[in-house]
């Protein structure tokens, strides 16, 4: 009997509010009892309680398990639909995969298409007649080996404003006249030069225009640095304190990298100190004019940047086993993209040029939306290979600390938001370079960012106008175009809507213009020398 009392009293602890099997009187009778055995002092501890049931198993729903022997006269309770808005729920990992598989089959299905009705049109020997006409002329190649004389003008013009020997005003108008032959020298060669491939061009005119942009850029920091130890020496034969100048003029550039220190004051460099190609993170920092050196030169124009600083950020080694897997990568999507340009889109671009000729528009969308699906997956697959496996492959080369070469702008709810995260190199100089320059002269932001557009339309236009020698401006168009468009998206579309305006202006827009200049070439190169004979 006194075991049941206790077990009945143990369980009328646990229930609580649950009205007794004994026939207790609910929770007022289980605290009066717990209080009767506290307050009887001298009477005998009681047996202990037996071990509690464990409680029974629920499922995942919070029911009880069936096994259990629990019966619950309710199954139904307040909640949403998982497809609504108010659910919550987000783990849509499934329709995803969904996504993915379909995917892969639709794109198997026209591939094997394309197997059916082309064959093979993989040819390498194709890819290097592409580069070169002649086996025993390269043309592009000399054009990249005589860009170092630009790069040596400049250092020389540097090294003499940094001592005097030249004015500012001399210096400006070298560097001006050294900047735009170094535009308009390789131009004249790509378009006078028959020799030379229109892919060869494409690659030549590449590297002058990044040789252009890191120039502007050393030239630029070089000069803040000058004006900052200018106002320093004012500043100490005023008796005030001398001011650091080592990092140039302005916030972007005073910033210290985050594996460098904070540059010294005007006191002079050591002699031990090293440039950017040497271990400046162990030695200390480099101080303006001990830049000057072709070691810092020639690291700035390998490195993987737009932006020169005179202390770039360091990684402590070469990671092996990560430098060979950006390799491999380099050579697998090198192969792919190749193929798919030969096996994928030419023939859809060559079935392309009867529908524009006889200008039948129904035909016209269909090529178009054919080409969408293949130039698309190249252009991901090109941004890949050169966002992350090379330049990410040259920065662990170099040591190069700062592998910030792209943002999430798959994310991107509007044009401006890409364009400002895709290609973080190019960004960072337009922000650095043109845009905040601007704004210090009193131009609007508006202004500003047209400007930006409008030298950013002139480069594209610069690179696929030449090498084709024919001036249709359609990628300057397309550029500029991209002004209206950006109003339009962050007016009238917002969240997942504006990302999917953006992805479809990426999808849409560039086989629109690769088709406009295929055609324009066709007929220029093609049809009209037929017509001529």
């Amino acid at each position: 009997m006194g075991d049941r009392g206790g077990a009945g009293g143990s369980r009328r602890r646990r229930t609580g509010s649950r009205p007794s099997s004994q026939g207790g009187g609910g929770p007022a009778a289980a605290e009066e009892e717990v209080r009767d055995m506290g307050a009887a002092g001298d009477a005998p501890a009681p047996a202990p309680a037996p071990a509690r049931a464990p409680a029974p198993e629920k499922d995942k729903d919070g029911e009880a398990d069936v096994g259990s022997g629990h019966r619950d006269l309710r199954c139904h309770r307040l909640q949403d639909s998982l497809f609504s808005s108010d659910s919550g729920f987000s783990n849509y990992r499934g329709i995803l995969n969904w996504c993915v598989v379909m995917l892969i089959l639709s794109n198997a299905r026209l591939f094997l298409e394309n197997l059916i009705k082309y064959g093979i049109l993989v040819d390498p020997i194709q890819v290097v007649s592409l580069f070169l006409k002649d086996p025993y002329s390269w043309p592009a190649l000399c054009l990249v080996i005589v860009a170092n004389a630009f790069a040596v003008a400049a250092f020389q013009v540097e090294k003499r404003l940094a001592v005097g020997a030249l004015t500012e005003q001399a210096g400006l108008l070298l560097h001006v006249l050294n900047l735009a032959t170094i535009l308009c020298f390789p131009a004249a060669v790509a378009f006078l030069l028959e020799s030379i491939t229109p892919v060869g061009s494409v690659l030549a005119l590449a590297v002058y225009t990044i040789l252009f942009l890191k120039l502007f850029s050393y030239r630029d920091v070089n000069l803040w640095c000058r004006e900052r130890r200018a106002r320093a020496k004012a500043k100490t034969g005023e008796g005030l304190p001398a001011m650091g100048w080592g990092w140039g003029w302005g916030p972007d550039i005073c910033r210290a990298s985050p594996s460098t220190p904070l540059l010294p004051s005007l006191a002079p460099a050591s002699a031990g100190k090293k440039a950017n190609g040497a271990a400046a993170q162990h030695t200390g920092t480099v101080s303006y004019p001990d830049n000057l050196t072709y070691r810092d030169l020639y690291y700035f124009l390998f490195a993987p940047t737009l932006c020169y600083e005179l202390n770039f950020p360091r990684s402590p080694r070469i990671r092996k086993r990560f430098l060979l897997r950006r390799l491999l990568e380099m050579l697998f999507f090198t192969q792919l993209q190749v193929g798919l340009i030969q096996q994928w889109m030419v023939p859809t671009i060559q079935n392309s040029m009867k529908p524009f000729k006889d200008m039948d528009y129904s035909r016209i969308i269909e090529r178009l939306l054919k080409l969408a699906v293949p130039n698309h997956l190249i252009w991901l697959i090109f941004f890949y290979w050169l966002f992350h496996s090379c330049l990410n492959a040259v920065a662990e080369l170099m040591q190069f600390g700062d592998r910030e070469f792209y943002r999430d702008w798959w994310n991107s709810e509007s044009v401006t938001y890409f364009w400002q995260n895709w290609n973080i190199p190019v960004h960072k100089w337009c922000i650095r370079h043109f845009y905040k320059p601007m704004l210090r002269r009193g131009y609007s932001k508006w202004v500003a960012s047209t400007g930006v557009f409008l030298a950013s339309a002139f480069f594209h236009e610069y690179l696929v106008s030449i090498p084709l020698r024919m001036f249709r401006l359609w990628a300057f168009t397309g550029m500029m175009a991209q002004i209206p468009l950006a109003w339009i998206v962050s007016r009238f579309f917002r969240g997942n809507y504006g990302n999917a305006a953006v992805w479809l202006s990426l999808i849409i827009g560039q086989p629109v213009a690769v088709l406009m200049y295929v055609h324009d070439y066709y007929v220029l190169h093609h049809e009209a020398p037929v017509a001529g004979a």
